[in-house]
């Protein structure tokens, strides 16, 4: 099991757009679709990974507690499916009915979004405010698939509750950890 963390984007940082089908009804959606005028929450998750398989029923909770207070959830797959074929789209359609998201979960198939966003690991997340710019990123919560502690969510949470009080959220946040993205290999030019 990798240890990744994310890179840790810098706060302030404009949500980059995209335009991605959502695995589950099948449409392109593009960020200006989904954002939210409150907080948008965007993951990038794939379905192999035991650290999202840790925390995949806390993501739905998550959503079943937030979107009703205005707070706009997508998840993004970026792994290369040819390499990992159970992160496929068909495969991502099911883990996420399983998990109970109520969230588009979208393919990234280029891995061109997952670049944007400087993502690095499953799961990263990141918390934008009303004007799409980078208040929160980092983890879930101090659990991982290996200690005990309880998968509560509790720092994407604190981050979700100062936004809607509309309070600063604090700098001092941790690295998501997980498995790292699954990059394509990139042709070598000096064989071209």
């Amino acid at each position: 099991m990798a240890h990744t963390p994310s890179n840790m984007l810098p706060l302030g940082t404009a949500a980059p757009n995209f335009s991605l089908p959502d695995t589950i009804t099948g449409k392109i959606m593009s960020l200006a679709d989904l954002q939210s005028d409150h907080a948008t929450v965007i993951m990038f998750l794939c379905n192999h990974c035991p650290y999202v398989k840790h925390a995949q029923h806390e993501l739905a909770r998550l959503a079943k507690d937030y979107q009703p207070r205005g707070v706009a959830f997508i998840a993004i797959s970026s792994n290369d499916i040819i390499a990992y074929p159970e992160d496929s789209p068909e495969h991502m359609k099911t883990f996420a009915r399983n998990a109970g998201f109520t969230f588009p979960y979208l393919f990234d198939e280029t891995q061109d979004v997952a670049r944007a966003y400087q993502a690095a690991c499953t799961p990263d997340f990141y918390v934008f405010d009303r004007e799409m710019k980078c208040v929160y990123r980092g983890q879930l919560d101090d659990s991982r698939p290996k200690n005990d502690a309880p998968v509560t969510g509790k720092d994407l949470r604190a981050a979700l509750e100062n936004i809607l009080a509309e309070k600063p959220v604090s700098a001092e946040q941790k690295p998501s950890v997980g498995c790292n993205i699954k990059w394509k290999s990139q042709p070598n030019l000096d064989e071209l």
